[in-house]
């Protein structure tokens, strides 16, 4: 029998880019035991996968009535951008809907589900849950804590260096590792570092892929130590880049200045330092859902003594450098091992001659 579910995650999966902050969708209408239309979430504020799996069905020269309906997240039932489509559901006069995973957003959570039996249609939840969960845990995380996924990504060696004892950084990793951050650049809304990699290394912090878009950029500047000249500042009014720091700064010459250049300039927090927990806060309130960290081991030990840190991306390269030199985490750390900061292995897997470990928070 064929798995419709399957395709389903399949459909979900080409709106990866362009859906967010909305959860990937997929849907696949199924009468007679023949695929009578198809579709997903394309883009955000346009229709949702189960309206656009009904266009196409109608296109094809089909109706609902007697069908059954396989979505990969429970039917929204309330207007957002789009109306419920749960309305469209029961309009088209479906029988059965199948649905994979739960959808945690208040607005919706389990009132989907209810309004379709109300209306008589029969619904079958969990339907290939962990599968169709597995697609969306930016947004699962996102429509909870209002705050953006965080992965860290960092490159190092055998010998767990990030760089030389002089200092040098470029490049550990290979090219298809490279081309893989990229990628990972592409997928997420943002991309982060500290005021310290921006000074050592001048990074553009662009994907590099043809056809790809861009992250929005935020450096992390307490001090605002950035030169006005670097290439973050120098591209400001062609790609979107924000500059946290701490309230005394924000009102500053250098802000000022910045500002000019088209930057952003965020206050998160008094004193000296800048709190990351804020800065995640206000990147929600900005509809900004996935964050790449990129900016050193300072920022990734801030980030990971705040617990801010979902996921890591660990590209581990066949080389030794040995010596005194920079680990990829650095801050106080932890005092036993029994009190580390846990993930869990979600894959290994080679890249080029590198190594590539994904590992996922675990979750208390």
């Amino acid at each position: 029998m064929p798995d419709y579910m399957k395709r389903a995650i399949q459909l979900a999966l080409r709106g990866r880019i362009t859906c967010r902050p909305n959860p990937m969708v997929g849907a696949v209408i199924v009468k007679d035991g023949t695929v009578i239309g198809e579709g997903w979430h394309k883009v955000c504020g346009g229709p949702h996968a189960e309206r656009n799996a009904i266009a196409d069905m109608k296109n094809r020269g089909f109706d609902a009535h007697g069908a059954t309906l396989y979505v990969t997240l429970e039917p929204c039932c309330h207007y957002g951008r789009t109306a419920p489509c749960t309305d469209a559901i029961i309009e088209n006069g479906f029988s059965k809907v199948i649905i994979g995973s739960r959808d945690p957003n208040p607005l919706v959570s389990g009132k989907g589900v209810k309004i379709l039996q109300k209306a008589g249609i029969e619904v079958v939840q969990d339907y290939m849950k962990e599968e169709c969960d597995a697609i969306n845990p930016v947004f699962f995380h996102y429509i909870t804590t209002k705050t953006p996924y965080v992965t860290l990504k960092y490159a190092m060696t055998l010998d767990g260096k990030v760089a030389t004892k002089t200092g040098a950084s470029r490049w550990i990793s290979g090219s298809d590792s490279l081309y893989l951050v990229h990628r990972l650049r592409n997928e997420n809304y943002a991309i982060m570092v500290g005021s310290g990699t921006v000074l050592a290394d001048d990074p553009l912090l662009t994907s590099r892929i043809r056809g790809a878009r861009n992250p929005i950029r935020i450096i992390c500047d307490s001090r605002l130590r950035i030169p006005l000249d670097c290439m973050l500042v120098n591209t400001a009014t062609k790609i979107r880049t924000i500059v946290a720091t701490t309230e005394n700064n924000a009102a500053s010459p250098k802000a000022g200045d910045l500002k000019k250049a088209g930057v952003e300039v965020l206050s998160v927090g008094k004193g000296r330092q800048i709190s990351l927990k804020i800065l995640m806060e206000k990147l929600g309130q900005m509809e900004i859902d996935s964050l790449l960290l990129e900016g050193g081991p300072t920022l990734a030990g801030s980030a990971l003594e705040e617990g801010l840190v979902n996921e890591i991306y660990i590209f581990i390269a066949p080389k030794i450098f040995g010596g005194k030199a920079k680990s990829p985490v650095e801050g106080l750390g932890v005092e036993t091992p029994d009190s580390a900061y846990m993930f869990e292995v979600k894959s290994v897997k080679k890249v080029g001659n590198d190594i590539l470990v994904i590992s996922r928070k675990k979750e208390s």
